[in-house]
């Protein structure tokens, strides 16, 4: 059975944190209600260039919402929002990231919420908490990034401060929601009670910046310096044939076998007792030397070639993946690792998996549901409510006429 059968999750969510939150769970086996704003519904469903007006739905937006099933309600309405009331009791868990002053204003707060359903497990994520002389700021990915640390130890030591890719600012806050709302959702089960859970982004960012506080800051007396690429000779990027924007192969021997495993990789063993780098202290000061003659050896190869042939050698090196490289890595397509899904108005599309595999615990990927696609289904399953009713909440625009857009994108 799929781990978290039977936990039954309300999702406020939008863009990314929260929706990274409710997926991860949806994909451990969770039943996820995403409720939406009719006609337009979660920014994310438009947003970034990625947008196919067509389908009415963007790459971002089916990223993060796969395995979920998707409600209209205009919670800005008092039927709406008494609508979202009725349903609370019939759930485990409501999670919300919207901005500040935001679930207060349509009075959806938790204590507005635990009034109807005392147990219930309520999860905030907000840029900088709800406490504190930032409460009140605005967040998104980049702005926790910074405030978090991120930006100060991304780039070239001689340079500015630069944004990480990876977006670990919403992701990375929305993974560590999910481990605390299993967290309370397991508690729940002891005492019976529900609690209020609450992740600030910019605490969230600090959780992974520990190891470059721990090595580069000595013990909080200094910032922590960008490194670039590299640490050394034997820890950075060494560029590729043929040249590409992304043609790199990442080594790190960090052992004196390692070193050695590098020389007989690149079919010179012979380098492992030259002079100038016999010893790990002859390397630092013949650095310049050392560069030269790896960056030699990796120019005439692929980055894949390059990486083979160090990873047989027994050193750990990669060749840098890119967005496409990731869905065709042999690897991971012989892991199952990529997946193609059926969505209903875009056709096969391909999604990365869950990295997390469970011996006892299978759930299979479904693509992300069109904006309200199951409106009438919950509304009739968890309230009762007849199609005619439904009908008259949607001539009054309390959910959304969904049916027409589904037509066009179709």
């Amino acid at each position: 059975m799929p781990a978290l059968d039977g936990m039954r999750i309300l999702d406020l969510t939008q863009y990314e944190a929260g929706t990274s939150c409710t997926q991860a769970l949806a994909w451990l086996g969770a039943e996820v209600v995403k409720v939406e704003r009719p006609g337009s519904g979660d920014p994310g469903r438009a947003a970034f260039e990625e947008y196919d007006a067509a389908a009415a739905e963007s790459e971002y937006f089916l990223t993060w919402n796969s395995n979920k099933k998707s409600v209209t309600l205009a919670l800005d309405t008092p039927e709406g929002r008494a609508l979202l009331l009725q349903l609370v009791p019939r759930f485990d868990v409501l999670v919300e990231n919207f901005g500040p002053g935001v679930v207060e204003k349509l009075d959806l707060d938790y204590d507005a919420v635990r009034r109807v359903h005392p147990g219930i497990i309520y999860g905030r994520i907000k840029g900088f908490g709800s406490s504190g002389p930032y409460a009140h700021y605005k967040c998104f990915d980049p702005v926790a990034l910074a405030a978090g640390g991120a930006f100060s130890v991304t780039g070239e030591p001689d340079g500015p401060p630069m944004a990480p890719g990876p977006t670990i600012g919403d992701s990375g806050t929305g993974v560590q929601m999910a481990l605390a709302l299993v967290a309370a959702y397991v508690q729940k089960q002891r005492t019976g009670e529900g609690q209020l859970v609450e992740l600030s982004m910019q605490e969230a960012v600090t959780y992974f910046m520990r190891t470059m506080i721990a090595l580069g800051s000595k013990r909080g007396t200094r910032p922590a310096p960008r490194r670039g690429g590299g640490m050394g000779a034997l820890t950075r990027l060494y560029p590729c044939a043929p040249g590409g924007a992304n043609d790199y192969v990442y080594i790190m021997a960090i052992t004196p076998r390692m070193w050695q495993a590098v020389c007989v990789a690149m079919g010179r063993p012979e380098l492992a007792s030259d002079p100038r780098f016999s010893t790990a202290a002859l390397r630092r000061e013949n650095q310049a030397a050392l560069i030269e003659e790896i960056a030699g050896w990796t120019a005439k190869h692929t980055k894949a070639e390059a990486m083979r042939r160090l990873a047989d050698a027994g050193v750990p090196a990669s060749a840098v993946l890119d967005t496409l490289d990731l869905y065709r890595d042999p690897h991971l397509v012989e892991r199952g690792f990529v997946k193609t899904v059926e969505h209903e108005t875009m056709g096969p599309i391909r999604l990365l998996g869950w990295p997390a595999r469970l011996s006892a615990s299978e759930v299979a990927i479904e693509p992300a549901p069109l904006l309200g696609r199951h409106t009438a289904e919950v509304l009739q399953a968890e309230l009762q409510l007849t199609e005619a009713q439904i009908a008259e909440l949607r001539d009054r625009g309390v959910v959304g006429d969904e049916s027409a857009r589904r037509k066009s994108a179709g």
